[in-house]
């Protein structure tokens, strides 16, 4: 069914910004680092980690960091999407994936979406300390590593794979409290520095797990 008007720019409709906030590129770097877009809004998809394509619609395992904006609490929609006006408070610095995305031609969002992805690495590769505790982290909650003790929950390695998924959830537990508790990071960063904690992500694995604190 072909739709009754056609349309070539933004009617302020809102769908794009309810499917949640963009991805950023090399190129909105400079956000970030002059506080335009502060890090509390922003949260990554860790290296290997099974994320939604939103160009293509499938599920697929990440090559790499994808540093996007928070949705608003209970919904998909941008933080940053005003609903009753539907548009943006950072429209002026809106990041580059907004800028490309043409709901009437997609060529431009899919020619940039995969490109010049900015990383953690890129931000805070120069803070030390920091930077060495994100890379001790994606190392030992590596999701290479998390894929392959989840199959082996099924064979003979049960039990060493069950044992090395336990340690692995009460050390990505136990980092993320020492971080905001003892390292005075605020807590309303650490998904930007450490992704989504294991005992949220394990549900895309097919794994549940109940949540026993942080001992």
């Amino acid at each position: 069914m072909k739709p009754d008007f056609l349309i070539s720019e933004c009617i302020r409709c809102g769908t794009c910004c309810k499917k949640g906030g963009p991805a950023f590129h090399s190129q909105d770097k400079h956000l970030i680092e002059k506080g335009i877009i502060l890090l509390k809004y922003l949260y990554t998809i860790r290296k290997g980690e099974p994320a939604r394509d939103n160009v293509k619609g499938n599920i697929f395992l990440v090559p790499s960091d994808i540093i996007k904006i928070k949705s608003r609490k209970n919904f998909r929609a941008c933080i940053f999407f005003k609903e009753k006006e539907r548009g943006c408070e950072i429209y002026e610095n809106r990041p580059a994936e907004c800028r490309a995305l043409k709901c009437w031609d997609t060529q431009d969002i899919e020619e940039l979406y995969e490109q010049n992805r900015l990383t953690r690495k890129d931000l805070l590769s120069g803070i030390e300390g920091l930077w060495d505790l994100i890379e001790t982290h994606q190392m030992r909650c590596d999701y290479e590593t998390v894929g392959y003790l989840v199959k082996n929950l099924n064979g003979d390695k049960k039990e060493e794979a069950l044992g090395e998924l336990t340690d692995m959830l009460h050390y990505d537990s136990r980092i993320r409290s020492l971080a905001a508790e003892k390292g005075g990071i605020d807590a309303e960063i650490i998904l930007f520095l450490f992704g989504h904690p294991l005992t949220e992500t394990l549900r895309r694995f097919g794994i549940s797990v109940e949540n026993q604190g942080n001992n």
